[in-house]
């Protein structure tokens, strides 16, 4: 998936997977799955797909909704929050983010 975000190219060809998630099965409008990503130059962005109630939504006309697909630009505190909240892995966590010792 690619896309021009505020004059930026994000990749997912490219960039370089940190950790993935999903919730419910393609038959629930709820269901979603989402990859989070980390371009050459440091950003981060949540690349994704979903039904028809979830964040990627689209609206091809007026009061209808159907599945869709998007990129979603994250600042490093917002990526390391969506770690956190996802459970991912505490070494992956370290190896990309700045933590520290409590």
């Amino acid at each position: 998936m690619k896309a021009v975000i505020d004059s930026k190219r994000y990749n997912t060809d490219t960039a370089a997977t940190i950790a993935a998630d999903a919730y419910g099965n393609i038959g629930d409008f709820n269901h979603w799955r989402e990859s989070l990503y980390q371009t050459k130059n440091g950003a981060f962005f949540l690349a994704g797909s979903g039904g028809p109630l979830s964040k990627y939504a689209r609206s091809p006309r007026l009061n209808e909704w159907t599945g869709g697909e998007g990129i979603f630009v994250l600042t490093e505190a917002e990526a390391l929050r969506w770690c956190e909240k996802h459970d991912v892995d505490v070494g992956v966590i370290v190896e990309h983010f700045t933590i520290e010792e409590a």
